[in-house]
């Protein structure tokens, strides 16, 4: 096989990734024990063999170029993949170690994931993971993430998808706003109340509420004064200080509704879900700090169901 990179090289690569990390020359130095003047030099010796800027420096800051972070994250996964590689070999199978980074929506994190990451860093000290909180959806090979979790089904191929858990959805209001406002005893009495709607940030529409009737699944347009754009939690704090209705997961408000905070609406119409699942890229090679955490997070969940 033909050699494409030399030792330089290579040290350059690790230095770029480090300063792209760290975002600065002087603390990727520091990190490498390399002086801030040799970092310089690798970054430039990879712009001058791509043919394209890394970074935007200026006296204040520095960025990557839209380039520079292509170039990153592609870099980053295959030094990733590389120091997997040697472990494997090595036998240090039971030790992962780096920086995982995953996607997670609000509710999930808050609710499932957050809390059991404290126990998995316990277990796996030499791990680091990023969390990124949204329920935004990302891109894989643009972005540079290892997982996500998302409350839907997967429409793209090239991903692995891991069923998580179905998570049943509940229909709840305060008791201060019950109180105040219509009777609520069928779903057509829905139009007469104000429900808190969620925009879902990939269309920009608002989330339908989903119900059973007569055994089989409906789903009702509904309508109110109020609209959470971004955090899918915010219309939970609404509902619980009386501002509506909402359809919300029962893992969120389960607690509220133990203590008469919220109360459940149109049982007979309840038990519909939507699916969580861990998706990841199909790749003939996943890294242990992959497998690992989802080897955990699996666990995890399986036992609190």
């Amino acid at each position: 096989m033909q050699r494409h990179f030399d030792d330089i090289q290579l040290g350059s690569i690790e230095l770029f990734c480090l300063a792209a990390e760290m975002g600065s020359f002087t603390a990727a130095a520091t990190a490498a024990s390399v002086t801030p003047a040799a970092v310089s030099r690798s970054v430039s010796r990879l712009e001058a063999r791509l043919g394209v800027r890394l970074f935007v420096r200026t006296t204040r800051q520095m960025r990557l170029t839209e380039g520079g972070q292509t170039y990153y994250e592609q870099c980053r996964q295959a030094l990733s993949q590389l120091v997997d590689a040697e472990r494997e070999v090595a036998g240090r199978q039971s030790a992962p170690s780096g920086l995982l980074r995953i996607s997670v929506p609000t509710p999930y994190a808050h609710y499932r994931l957050l809390p059991l990451l404290p126990e998995f860093r316990q277990l796996y000290p030499d791990m680091q993971v990023a969390v990124h909180v949204s329920n935004r959806n990302i891109d894989f090979a643009d972005e540079g993430y290892d997982l996500a979790i998302r409350g839907r089904d997967p429409v793209d191929s090239s991903l692995i998808a891991r069923k998580l858990e179905d998570a049943e959805m509940v229909l709840v209001a305060a008791p201060a706003y019950l109180k105040r406002s219509a009777p609520l005893a069928t779903l057509d009495d829905l139009q007469k109340h104000d429900c808190i709607q969620f925009e879902l940030p990939s269309t920009g529409r608002k989330m339908p509420w989903s119900f059973l009737q007569d055994g089989k699944p409906v789903e009702v347009s509904t309508q109110g004064g109020y609209t959470c754009l971004e955090d899918y939690l915010g219309m939970v704090t609404l509902a619980r200080n009386g501002a509506g209705v909402v359809q919300a997961y029962r893992f969120i408000v389960e607690k509220d509704l133990a203590s008469g905070e919220l109360v459940e609406l149109l049982p007979q119409h309840g038990g519909t879900t939507r699916p969580f699942n861990l998706l990841y890229p199909h790749a003939r090679h996943v890294s242990l700090r992959v497998r690992t955490f989802i080897d955990f997070l699996t666990t995890r969940l399986a036992l609190r169901r």
